[in-house]
């Protein structure tokens, strides 16, 4: 299963990359704060999630002006001009219907673009959503000191070499992540954005509220969310919930704002999600018919995997399990050493003027 990769252009003329992979009716993820679509597509903290969603939908993800494989040099930076990115790529794909999923920041464009265009939109997904971002929820001072603090910190220190100052959101985002995950994603953020639009992207992140566009929300809608996340508070995905008619709330056991393949948050995730969109039937027939990736269980901490290629869990070590479509009698998965993981290594990093990334940082510094 590989991507393809296009661009159009936004009635401002900034030049948007976007991602589609899979068949079957179309499923939008809006872009979240930091993407690039080569680098998530081969990432241990995306690629389960794109998989999953690529194996009944024609999916469709795209970089926002900023950062990733669009435009870095775009004049302006604001909410309004997130949704309209998501608006272009809609546009030059000739969607007419499809289901829309927002994560994180991600979830206000989603739900701001379903108000506008409810007729388009057949299902809503918001996971760890919030329709306040951080400057506009009434934090007490020292909240907001805090997070002028990692400002200052993003701006300093995003592009050197030391990853320290990019653990901190890495620890914010992935508390739970394992080593490798966690390399990863201080990898992406270094290669999505230049420290300038790491910093404009998350002073408006904080000025974000679509708190009065909720109840004007009138497609059937899906809230996910955390219970101990740091970055985007559980009360925020209550709030949405309660506010957008009909909606329906699934509280999530974990504390990372990213979900990991393997985590318990993540089994739940998708089969509320499956259940949702009506695919949860395909994913049993796949699985009968042997074109389901079997998965595997770790004895010891029970996450679970959906990578083939994997022999022992990346948490502890230990040999996974393989569950059998039948769910009788387990068999223990072989450990082969010829066997190699899927995902590429996490420090190997995309750099300017490579085919990978032509052109998707034009105008930075």
């Amino acid at each position: 299963m590989e991507q393809e990769i296009h661009f159009c252009t936004t009635p401002d003329g900034v030049r948007i990359a976007y991602a589609t992979v899979g068949e079957g009716p179309p499923l939008v993820k809006a872009a979240n704060w930091l993407n690039h679509l080569e680098f998530d597509w081969r990432s241990p903290v995306w690629r389960h999630l794109l998989e999953e969603f690529a194996h009944n939908h024609l999916l469709v993800r795209y970089d926002e002006r900023g950062n990733g494989l669009s435009d870095w040099a775009a004049e302006e930076l604001s909410f309004e001009s997130f949704v309209g990115d998501l608006e272009s790529v809609v546009d030059a794909l000739g969607l007419s219907r499809f289901s829309l999923l927002g994560i994180s920041q991600g979830g206000a464009v989603a739900i701001a673009y379903a108000v506008r265009h409810p007729e388009r939109v057949s299902h809503l997904i918001l996971y760890g959503a919030y329709a306040l971002g951080w400057a506009k929820r009434g934090a007490p001072a020292e909240e907001i000191e805090r997070r002028q603090a990692q400002l200052t910190l993003t701006r300093l220190g995003w592009g050197q070499d030391n990853p320290a100052f990019r653990q901190l959101w890495t620890t914010l985002y992935m508390p739970d992540a394992t080593p490798e995950q966690m390399q990863w994603f201080n990898d992406l953020q270094r290669v999505s954005t230049s420290p300038e639009n790491a910093a404009r992207l998350f002073r408006e992140l904080g000025n974000i509220d679509v708190l009065d566009l909720l109840p004007q929300v009138k497609v059937p809608t899906l809230v996910l969310h955390c219970r101990s996340e740091a970055v985007a508070p559980f009360e925020e995905g209550r709030r949405i919930a309660a506010l957008i008619p009909g909606a329906r709330f699934v509280p999530l056991e974990g504390r990372n704002h990213l979900l990991l393949e393997g985590e318990p948050a993540w089994e739940k995730f998708i089969t509320e999600v499956r259940r949702f969109l009506g695919t949860e039937q395909k994913a049993v027939a796949r699985k009968q018919e042997g074109l389901w990736v079997a998965m595997k269980r770790c004895s010891t901490c029970q996450r679970v995997y959906a990578d083939e290629t994997l022999s022992f869990c990346r948490h502890d070590g230990m040999p996974l399990v393989r569950e059998s479509p039948d769910a009788s009698a387990p068999t223990v998965a072989l450990a082969d050493n010829m066997q190699q993981s899927r995902e590429v290594e996490p420090t190997r990093a995309f750099h300017p003027g490579t085919a990978s990334n032509e052109d998707s940082r034009s105008g930075t510094d």
